[in-house]
Order: C-alpha cells, then sequence, then structure tokens
C-alpha cells in the first residue's frame, strides 16, 4: 500500500507559478509510475501528467504542455508538479496518483492523494 499526501496548492494570480508536491508513504514510490490529475468544478476528472518510476519519461495532457513539469526524487519518495504560466483554466483539484502502469489512463492507477486545490484569478 502507498498513501499519498499532496500539497503546494494556493490562490494566484493568472501568469504565477506553483509547485505541487506528492509525498508518499508505506511502500517505497520508486515502484510506481506516478500521474497527476486535476478536477476543475463541474467538470470530470482529467489526465495532467504522468511520469514513469525511473523520472526518465513523462507524458503531458496538451492543455499543460511547455507550462507544467513532472519530476519525481525517489530518495525522498516524492513526486512534484512545477506549473508555470498559469491560467484561469489551470483551476482545478489537482490530485496525485501512483500505479504500476506508465498510464495517462485513470483506471491505471492504483493510488490516489486527497488532492490539493489551486485557483488561478484573472
Amino acid at each position: 500500500q502507498v498513501q499519498l499526501v499532496e500539497s503546494g496548492g494556493g490562490l494566484v494570480q493568472a501568469g504565477d507559478s506553483l509547485r505541487l508536491s506528492c509525498a508518499a508513504s508505506g511502500r517505497t514510490l520508486s515502484y510506481y509510475a506516478a500521474g497527476w490529475f486535476r478536477q476543475a468544478p463541474g467538470k470530470e476528472r482529467v489526465f495532467v501528467a504522468a511520469i514513469s518510476w525511473s523520472g526518465k519519461n513523462t507524458h503531458y495532457a496538451e492543455s499543460v504542455k511547455g507550462r507544467f513539469t513532472c519530476s519525481r526524487d525517489n530518495t525522498k519518495n516524492t513526486v512534484y508538479l512545477q506549473m508555470n504560466s498559469l491560467k484561469p483554466d489551470d483551476t482545478a483539484i489537482y490530485y496525485c496518483a501512483a500505479g504500476s502502469s506508465y498510464s495517462y489512463h485513470q483506471r491505471d492507477y492504483d493510488f490516489w492523494g486527497q488532492g490539493t486545490q489551486v485557483t488561478v484569478s484573472s
């Protein structure tokens, strides 16, 4: 089992940056691929970014490509999502997930955090 806790969310203005962290406890996170998903008000949860267990491979949703960067530090059991040039459309609850497959499908992730709110004002 892996327990995930996200942090780093908050209220920012358009154009600002935030870095989200996802800290794992229980089994080491290095055994798993990790992903970030987000759910905007009134909408379904959607894929944002994924990173392989080694960190060598990453994949991004088109809406965040070039602005967001996913990374990980397996020595700290933590995955990060650096978000630059934030837009009001990025407002959502951001969830971290871990699973055995490097994937953009929610169904491939077994463990989920509680989420952290990101609000971007115009």
